[in-house]
């Protein structure tokens, strides 16, 4: 097989790709019935953010999937962006962008192997059972080759799992080490014994919270599926607009991608709102995977203590041990979820530039930020909220 040339192509749109081909390479897992690993690199998923005019002219995202066949099937595709900026990525470079261009380089645009505005780990590399070493280097290889061939500066896969940035790395690539907080299922059979498993002043200051959240004066609902009406997502597009501007002064996402989202991933989402008197004035929205719920965007209208926590953290955790999932990943940065009981985990990403001068600055680089990183969660697991026996058996 590996004697065999793989033909490498650029799509520069996924109305060029039948869904099921796609998917038979991004989750081939859900074939058998059940969801996704992860629901973020569906075609489902993408397409919608196509669709909606998130990404695609005028954003800098442009879709550039690259596509892998041998004898004529698609083994592997890769979601594969050119990029006028750096953002909605959440794996910073904007440092390594200004240092190059003080060089007099040019860092824009760049390549990114990224799911857009989604800082949550899974496979960039998307190759179909029985291909994944010749799929994995044929995607890499031919990325590599398109940025070296344009003369474009860099080449990044974000959030991708732990393999590919090893296999990567073999290849020549430089990994780099970031940091999240994720919430681990240990079997919980309720909220209650995940509070029995926290030290005393820490599971006290937990209950103290979700009684002041439940008592702004309104009802808290999680809705999914057919549940999800119209002007339930009208009301949360003000939330998301609200945060989107604060955050990143402009949202990243459309008001169609929602509805494009309720008409094809209405089940794969979890929209927990708190109404008073009727009327909506706090959203978080989750996406469901096989094996984790995703927290992704949460805004409200209304200031009320505790209530960001209660709907984005404590409600997270409730919906993942109703429905047997082993973690929550609530998205970037934020060590206000270590007292939550969010511990801080590792995650990945690869690099590749091509001034050789300048990857051996970055590489250099990295070495240190991992050093710091690598600590970093140690403090922090330290400081985390669980008895100290359990952090011990967890480490």
């Amino acid at each position: 097989m590996s004697d065999t040339p793989v033909e490498i192509e650029i799509v520069q749109s996924l109305s060029q790709i039948a869904a099921e081909d796609w998917d038979a390479c991004a989750c081939p897992e859900a074939n058998e019935g059940g969801a996704p690993f992860d629901p973020f690199t569906t075609h489902r998923f993408l397409y919608a953010l196509e669709q909606s005019g998130s990404v695609g002219s005028g954003t800098g995202w442009q879709p550039q999937y690259l596509t892998a066949k041998l004898h004529g099937e698609l083994i592997a595709v890769t979601p594969l962006y050119a990029k006028s900026h750096s953002q909605g990525e959440y794996i910073f470079d904007h440092n390594w962008a200004h240092a190059y261009e003080n060089a007099g380089g040019r860092y824009y645009p760049k390549l990114q192997v990224a799911v857009p505005f989604t800082p949550a780990t899974g496979r960039r590399l998307l190759v179909k059972p029985a291909f994944e070493q010749v799929g994995q280097s044929a995607l890499i290889q031919g990325a590599v080759q398109l940025a070296a061939n344009n003369e474009i500066s860099s080449l990044h896969l974000t959030f991708c799992t732990e393999e590919e940035m090893r296999a990567g790395v073999e290849m020549g690539l430089m990994g780099r080490f970031s940091q999240q907080f994720h919430w681990i299922n240990d079997g919980y059979e309720s909220f209650s014994a995940f509070l029995a498993s926290l030290a005393s002043r820490k599971r006290k200051n937990i209950r103290k919270e979700r009684e002041q959240a439940n008592a702004f004066g309104g009802t808290i609902q999680a809705l999914t599926g057919d549940q999800i009406k119209p002007k339930h997502w009208d009301a949360f597009w003000q939330f998301y607009q609200d945060t989107g501007a604060r955050k990143w002064g402009t949202p990243y996402l459309t008001r169609q991608f929602f509805d494009i989202v309720q008409d094809t991933m209405r089940n794969d989402v979890i929209l927990v709102l708190a109404e008073r008197d009727g009327v909506p004035v706090a959203g978080a929205l989750n996406f469901v995977g096989r094996e984790a719920l995703y927290g992704r965007y949460w805004g409200c209208v209304e200031d009320h203590p505790c209530l960001h926590f209660e709907l984005c953290y404590y409600r997270a955790i409730d919906v993942a041990i109703e429905l047997g999932l082993k973690r929550v990943e609530a998205g970037a940065q934020g060590e206000h979820k270590l007292a939550r009981g969010y511990l801080p985990v590792t995650t990945h990403s690869l690099h590749w530039v091509g001034d050789k001068g300048f990857s051996d600055a970055i590489a250099r680089y990295l070495q240190e930020e991992r050093k710091a990183i690598e600590q970093d969660i140690e403090v922090l697991t330290d400081y985390g909220p669980f008895k100290k026996i359990q952090v011990e058996e967890q480490q």
